[in-house]
Order: C-alpha cells, then sequence, then structure tokens
C-alpha cells in the first residue's frame, strides 16, 4: 500500500486505569478510525493497554531540544516560582 494518501499519526496507550499516557510508536493510515485500528492490532497485541489515543502528527506543536535554553530562559529569572525559594517554618517539617 502506498503513503501517498495517508496521514501520520502518533499513537499513545495508557497501560492502566490511573496511569498516563505513553507515546509508544506512530503509523500511517486514512483516518482517525483506522489508526485506532491499527493502533490496537500493532500496540495492544497482548492487552498492553485501556486506552488509546491517536493524533495527527501534523496537528503536534512542540519546543525543539535545540531551543530549549531560549525557550525556558524566561523562567530562569523568577526564583519566587520554585518552592525553594520559601523557608518553611518551623512547625513544617516534612513537606
Amino acid at each position: 500500500m502506498a503513503t501517498d494518501n495517508l496521514e501520520l499519526y502518533e499513537v499513545f496507550v495508557r497501560a492502566r486505569r490511573g496511569l498516563d499516557h505513553k507515546h509508544v510508536g506512530s503509523l500511517h493510515a486514512q483516518d482517525a478510525e483506522q489508526a485506532l485500528e491499527y493502533a490496537r492490532d500493532v500496540y495492544t497485541r497482548r492487552s498492553e493497554g485501556v486506552s488509546i489515543w491517536v493524533v495527527r502528527s501534523r496537528d503536534i506543536c512542540a519546543s525543539q531540544e535545540d531551543d530549549s535554553e531560549s525557550f525556558y530562559d524566561p523562567s530562569d529569572d523568577k526564583p519566587y516560582r520554585h518552592a525553594t525559594y520559601y523557608q518553611l517554618p518551623e512547625a513544617v517539617n516534612n513537606m
């Protein structure tokens, strides 16, 4: 099957109830329903998951590792956003 008319989907699987979905891979499909079926067949063959998400790769907006310094730099000059900035009273000893 040619992948010319297929879209790339990212697959996320939740192993058990209460856990986060984890990225497990990618696949090509014609639409979201087909991607969900393919993901079920490929990534949960042995009942590894209880929930599957499929997301078109083109719909994901992400920062790049190379840009991390400039992307996260604005928060470095705000130490009050970190819990270590605050002094705890003596009465609070296990926080």
